[in-house]
């Protein structure tokens, strides 16, 4: 366990920069799509911009929101790792992973959304999205002011 410590100290930061970009990807692709889902939730079931959606969708979840996601917790993980990188009192980093988690939440429910979609099943109305939209939003502002104010 020393030897990787090791290691990862002498990588912090890359592997701080390599997360800070799968952040970057996951909050791209999860602020788009429940964007898609308003167009989509207001399309005409089996039309050919429903279709075009579908595709859409598929493609953002399967090829950047779900390995950003994971790579978001894997380089995570390695840097809670790091000897010194959460520091006492850490009320703050639970807070951050609570919101994480909820963001992580929504990720899953956003899938669900989309096999929904898929089947051509409108889940939720056009409005939902849009308002759905905001709470990742607002999660993505308290999980970042928490990261760099450490407020507790």
């Amino acid at each position: 366990m020393e030897q990787l410590q090791i290691f990862l100290m002498q990588f912090y930061l890359p592997l701080k920069a390599l997360h800070i970009v799968a952040v970057i990807s996951w909050m791209a692709a999860i602020l788009y799509l429940p964007r898609l889902f308003v167009y989509h939730a207001d399309a005409p079931v089996g039309g050919e911009f429903s279709q075009h959606l579908k595709v859409m969708e598929h493609r953002l979840v399967r090829f950047i929101m779900t390995p950003a996601m994971l790579t978001v917790f894997v380089f995570g993980v390695l840097l809670m790792c790091v000897p010194g990188t959460i520091s006492k009192p850490n009320i703050w980093f639970h807070t951050k992973m609570l919101f994480v988690l909820g963001l992580s939440g929504l990720h899953g429910f956003f899938v669900s959304n989309m096999r929904a979609f898929a089947r051509d099943e409108r889940p939720r109305s056009s409005r939902f999205f849009r308002i759905i939209n905001e709470v990742v939003a607002l999660l993505m502002v308290f999980i970042v002011f928490l990261v760099v104010l450490k407020p507790f």
